[in-house]
Formats: structure tokens, sequence, C-alpha cells
């Protein structure tokens, strides 16, 4: 498999001088499959540029894995220039969101509407199709398998655990560690602990064995405290679940936006000097725009 990153902040794009080395585009991930399938992750802003590359090699057939459906990982969707093109099939996964009572086609349903965009869902040329999917429902594409795995955010979030020729990857999404919402003293702080135990080990065991792992580290630990329950994690969670995974290589990304590109490296290096015990154990990198690797 091969990846590229396209974008890699959180929230908002944030372009501009104080981004240029990382980037400023939100969520989104390119892969490329043995058999040179295309698996998208998210579409952030960073899709955008995606679907220039794209306009080389049409006509494509694109699977997008949307990981939730908040703004900075679904806002380039209307951007994919391939979806208004003859020819080209789209296939976008998603959760299905019980408060709304439809899947991933609310995704674009929406983001069309009349007051919001001036091209309508029915003016796409491409043929477009809708995959609502539940948690742990293996999806085949060729000979690799995308398996989703509910996370914790403050809306149905699934990561990612893509496998293929014996290689692997896992994208949380957004992503914060389960804590306990009772304190100690309480009468539910026990039992709601255990059940956190058990949502922590499943995570992991999905998790396990990958080669790459790229995970939500909006914060420093310092931040965290400030902002817990926001459904985001910090370079030291992501670093502890990686470790607790056995993974190989760590990406962290969803970076801070109101963080300057050398602010980022600084608290990243911090991060990763908190853990200089784990040289040897355990790969940890920035992600940054336009970054490719083999898997």
């Amino acid at each position: 498999m091969r990846l590229k990153f396209w974008g890699v902040r959180g929230s908002i794009p944030s372009p501009g001088k104080r981004t240029v080395r990382y980037g400023g585009n939100t969520t989104c991930i390119e892969i490329r499959t043995d058999d040179d399938d295309l698996i998208i992750l998210d579409a952030g802003t960073g899709i955008f540029q995606l679907a220039q590359a794209l306009l080389s090699e049409l006509p494509v057939t694109a699977h997008i894995f949307n990981t939730h459906s908040h703004w900075d990982h679904i806002q380039g969707l209307p951007f994919f220039i391939p979806l208004f093109i003859p020819g080209n099939t789209i296939n976008l996964y998603g959760a299905y969101d019980p408060v709304s009572g439809m899947g991933p086609e609310r995704i674009m349903n929406v983001q069309l509407q009349y007051s919001y965009f001036p091209v309508r869902e029915a003016e796409m040329k491409s043929r477009a199709k809708y995959f609502s999917l539940m948690p742990n429902q293996m999806v085949q594409i060729g000979k690799t398998t995308v398996t989703p795995v509910l996370l914790n955010h403050p809306v149905i979030n699934y990561g990612y655990r893509i496998a293929c020729g014996g290689n692997s990857l896992f994208f949380t999404g957004d992503h914060e560690p389960h804590f306990n919402i009772y304190a100690p003293e309480d009468d539910g702080y026990g039992e709601y602990q255990a059940l956190i135990e058990e949502q922590r080990v499943s995570i992991v065991e999905a998790i396990r064995g990958v080669d790459v792992l790229v995970a939500d580290a909006s914060y420093t630990v310092e931040e965290y405290q400030a902002k817990k329950g926001w459904g985001h994690g910090h370079f030291d969670s992501c670093i502890q679940l990686a470790l607790d995974a056995g993974v190989k290589t760590l990406f962290c990304t969803h970076h801070e936006p109101t963080r300057s590109d050398d602010e980022l490296e600084r608290v990243f290096a911090e991060a990763v000097a908190r853990h200089a015990h784990l040289s040897g154990k355990l790969d940890i990198r920035l992600a940054s725009e336009e970054l490719e690797l083999e898997i």
C-alpha cells in the first residue's frame, strides 16, 4: 500500500505563512492498494488538491471512507471534482446516524442544498453510491479489507483498519481516550471504570500490530486538561495507544489550527523527549501535507 497525506489540520483550515511546512488543509488521506484501488479517508479541504491530481487519470472509482460528519472531515467533498464528471464512480462509506435516521448520503445532500452550494446534488454527473456501515462490518475492495471501529467522539466516529497484502494501517479520525465521568468516591465509579477498560481493550485489539497508526493528537497534555470531553487526543495518549497496540510507526495528525509549524515542532519534540526511553520501540512522526510512504 501507498499512503499520502493531503490534509493534516483539525477543526478549521489554517493556511498561511505559519503553517506552510506542515500544511493548513483539514483531514484527507489517500491510500493506493497493491491493486491500485483508490481509498480516501475523510474529505476535509485537502481532498480538493487530491481531486486536481486525479484529473490526469480519469475515469476513477473512488472509495471515500468518512470517519464522522463534523465539518473539517467533510467540507471538501463538494469540491471533489470527479463527482461532477461522467464516467466516474464515487462510493461514500460512513456511519448511520440514529439522530437524523440517515447514513453518509446526508453528508452530501446537506452540503449541496440551495442555501449552501451553487450546484445541486441532482447535477452530479458521476455515479455516486452510499453505504452505511456498522462497527466491525468489513468492506472488501479487491484484495483489501477496510474495517470500521467505533471510537470516542461527540458524534459517531469510526476509525478504519485497512489491510492489504500482509500490511496494515489504522486511522482514528477524531478520538479521545475514554475517561471516567464519576469521581472515585461516587457509587458509579467502579462500574463505569470497568466499562472504560473494556472499551480501551477493544480499541487496542482492533489496532493491534498495524504497521502504521495515524492518530488524532490535537493537544498537549496540559492543553487537554481544559478541553476534556471535546473528543480529541493528545500526543502522550497517542503514543500510549501505539505502544499498547504494538504499532511500528505512529503519525500524529489533526494538528491544532492555531499552532504554527514552529510551535507544532516544539510541542511534538517535548512529547517525544518524555518518551525517549522508547527509542527503537516506536517510530513517532508528525504528519504533513504531501508526505508519502510505502507500507
